[in-house]
């Protein structure tokens, strides 16, 4: 078992409302993704994304788990898996959207953005884009003569 001293005990204590605040804006959140799904990847043509591959509230029947650490297993994962979530519905819809690598080198890009076009390179943003949104170079340029 850990040993904390009693004042840093308290600061636990203490910060305990603002990790569980969060369970607010995290609700909203997975209201508002729900119904974006729900709207637009019909639209987009993409598949839904299923909760269950990203959220993951499984810890709470770990018997040597106390009611406490069982209570914040169950937020945690909720929160991180939430978050999971919410990148893979972001990532498939910037593949739609905008499937161009970034000017500077970002840290931990979701598995798509490997395949985005270069920064710069509009060829390839144009091959990107029809591969994404399920088109091909014939019928966007007859789309385009419209």
């Amino acid at each position: 078992m850990i040993k904390r001293s009693k004042k840093s005990y308290i600061a636990i204590i203490l910060s305990a409302p603002f990790i569980y605040a969060l369970i607010f804006p995290l609700s909203m959140l997975d209201f508002f993704l729900f119904l974006y799904q729900l709207v637009c990847f019909p639209i987009y043509g993409l598949p839904k994304v299923r909760r269950t591959d990203y959220i993951s509230i499984d810890r709470g029947a770990l018997v040597y788990l106390n009611i406490i650490e069982k209570l914040n297993c169950l937020y945690c994962g909720y929160a991180v898996g939430l978050l999971a979530l919410s990148r893979e519905i972001g990532s498939m819809t910037e593949q739609y959207w905008c499937p161009i690598k970034h000017a500077r080198t970002i840290k931990d890009p979701h598995e798509i953005y490997l395949d985005f076009a270069e920064f710069g390179d509009s060829e390839g943003y144009l091959k990107r884009i029809q591969v994404s949104r399920g088109r091909t170079a014939e019928s966007t340029t007859q789309e385009d003569h419209r």
